[in-house]
Order: C-alpha cells, then sequence, then structure tokens
C-alpha cells in the first residue's frame, strides 16, 4: 500500500502540472509561442542546468561499482537494438519513429526515478541511483540523438559527422559532462588539501539552483500548453505501442533480467530500486523539447510523456510489489 501511495504522490503532480498548462493554454493566458520558446528554455539552459548539479552533488565518484552500471548499460543498448525494427514495423512516418524509439529506452530517471529510488530503499537507493546517473545520462541523450537523426522529418541518411555533431553539441550532454569534470576537479582538490568548492562561488551556484528548480515545472507547463486531445485519433497506433512499450515490455525485461540471472548474488534492494527507477518510469519529459529541437513529432513526444506517466503509476507498483513478495526490499 505504502509503494502504491508514493507511485500515486510521484506522478500526480506531474500531471496536475501538466493539467494546469494545458487549461492555461485553452483560456488564453499562454499561446503556441510561449510553448515553443519555453522548450527552447528547458532544452537549452533549466535541463542542462539541473543535470549538472545532479552530477556535481555525487558524493563520491570513486565509490561506482561497475557491476550493475554495466548490467543497466547493456540492457539499454539491447532494448534499444530491439525497438528499431519495431518503429519500423509500427509507423512509416519517419518524425515519428525517432520519437518511438525515444520511448522504449528513455525513462524520466532524473526527475522521477531518483526520488522513487530514495523511497524504495532510503539512503543506498538514492546513493546507487545517483551514481548511475551519471553513466547513464550520457548515454540515453546520445541514444536520443542518435535516433531522432536517423528518423527524422523529410527522411534521408544522415552522416556520421553530423550524427556526432549533434551529439557534442547537445545542451544535455554538456550539462553531465561539465559536471563530471568540475566534479573530477572537485575531487582532485579534496586529494591535495584546497578547501575552495563550486558552493563557495555563491552567486553562481544560487543562479545554477534556480535555473535547476525551474526545469521541471517548466517542463510540465509548456508540455501540457501543447498537449491536443484531438491528435490522439490520428496517432493512436503510435500512442499504444510507445507506452505499452515504456509500461510492460522495458520493466519485464529489465528488471525480470536482473532478478532471474543475478539476485541475490550480485544484486539486492538498493540496485533494484534503481532498477526500477530506470526501467519502470514514464518517458523523460526532456524528450519532448528535443523532438522539437530536432524536426521530430513533438506532439506525439508529448502524448506519450502523458500516457507512459498515467500508466506508470500502475507499472511502479506493480514492479515494488511483486519485487518485494520476491524477497528483493526485506
Amino acid at each position: 500500500m505504502e509503494s502504491l501511495i508514493f507511485a500515486i504522490n510521484a506522478v500526480a503532480p506531474i500531471i496536475i502540472m501538466v493539467a494546469i498548462g494545458y487549461i492555461l493554454k485553452r483560456i488564453g493566458f499562454l499561446n503556441d509561442t510561449f510553448a515553443r520558446m519555453g522548450n527552447k528554455l528547458v532544452f537549452r539552459a533549466l535541463l542542462p542546468s539541473m543535470l549538472f548539479l545532479n552530477v556535481y552533488k555525487i558524493d563520491d565518484i570513486g565509490g561506482i561499482g561497475f557491476g550493475y552500471i554495466g548490467y543497466v548499460l547493456v540492457a539499454l543498448l539491447v532494448i534499444f537494438l530491439i525497438s528499431v525494427p519495431l518503429v519500423i514495423v509500427v509507423t512509416k512516418k519517419p518524425e515519428r519513429r525517432g520519437v518511438l524509439l525515444q520511448v522504449a529506452f528513455r525513462s524520466n530517471y532524473a526527475l522521477i526515478g531518483i526520488p522513487l529510488a530514495q523511497s524504495l530503499s532510503g539512503d543506498e537507493g538514492v546513493m546507487i541511483a545517483t551514481l548511475l546517473s551519471a553513466v547513464t545520462i550520457p548515454l540515453l541523450n546520445v541514444l536520443a540523438v542518435i535516433s531522432l537523426s536517423v528518423f527524422r522529418e523529410g527522411g534521408g541518411k544522415p552522416s556520421l559527422k553530423k550524427i556526432l555533431l549533434e551529439i557534442v553539441k547537445n545542451p544535455l550532454i554538456l550539462g553531465v559532462l561539465t559536471g563530471l569534470v568540475v566534479l573530477g576537479i572537485r575531487s582532485i582538490f579534496v586529494q591535495t588539501g584546497i578547501s575552495f568548492r563550486l558552493t563557495d562561488v555563491t552567486p553562481v551556484y544560487s543562479v545554477l539552483n534556480y535555473l535547476s528548480g525551474m526545469a521541471t515545472p517548466m517542463s510540465l507547463l509548456v508540455l501540457g500548453a501543447q498537449f491536443e486531445f484531438s491528435a490522439v485519433a490520428s496517432m493512436k497506433k503510435e500512442i499504444i505501442f510507445g507506452t505499452l512499450m515504456r509500461t510492460v515490455f522495458v520493466p519485464i525485461v529489465g528488471l525480470g533480467a536482473a532478478y532471474l540471472f543475478f539476485f541475490p548474488t550480485y544484486f539486492h534492494g538498493g540496485h533494484f530500486a534503481a532498477f526500477i527507477a530506470m526501467f519502470a518510469t514514464p518517458v523523460a519529459v526532456s524528450s519532448v523539447p528535443m523532438a522539437q529541437e530536432m524536426n521530430s513529432d513533438a506532439i506525439l513526444a508529448g502524448q506519450l510523456v502523458v500516457w507512459t506517466t498515467l500508466v506508470s503509476a500502475l507499472t511502479v507498483f506493480l514492479s515494488a510489489f511483486l519485487l518485494r513478495l520476491a524477497g528483493v526490499f526485506g
């Protein structure tokens, strides 16, 4: 029952914020220009600031255990490769294929996953989940750039150089990589006894916190302002496929394989809390501004955020409940 309550508490604020954005658009307080510019702001400034701080706040990057991280990386790549032929079959529209491919592997790990891991397994869960984010967030964004570059409106095969350039220029990847660099510098300072930290530059650190704090609410308001119920009928097949992939297929593969092959010898409760955060949460809100920026179907991306968020409340509850019955969460 506690897991269900937490799942509701985790996803209800997201749904409410999206609803507020939708209502504000309907009553004329927000418009399409605000939604487009808001997406750019989120993608190019707010989310990179949030990811930078998430990485910088990791206490000890040297404590990363590569076993569970390696498992997640392999699982994400397998899910990605399995999904490629499936999305080609499901839709003939290239601008929708990249969006569907994103929904298969890209979870809302930063916004929902880490708090969820803490609820399921306490401080151990949040530590494991945070360390995992330093490695998986860059991978998720690289795969997203590849997905949206290969499948985009107008078709055609982009060159490897162009895909690599998109990856290098991606603000979300730059945010994580910058965080890793600054985190590495902090580690050197610790080892050499230098007391200076980024937090000592109070104005800069405060601004980063302000921008980071705006990322989630602004993302959700903009998403609500772009949401159109009339679009559901025209992309019903894609919405059903994407929602089932994100909330049924991926949790079964990611959590099932970890339990069957690695529990309890290698993985325990803290690891599975992070796995639920990675494999059972809805598709990332940031998939919408990225889809818009890369000329893919942002409307479909927004629909998938909403529907996977609704269904994931049940998915998260069932995952936690079944794993608890199986002895994973003591």
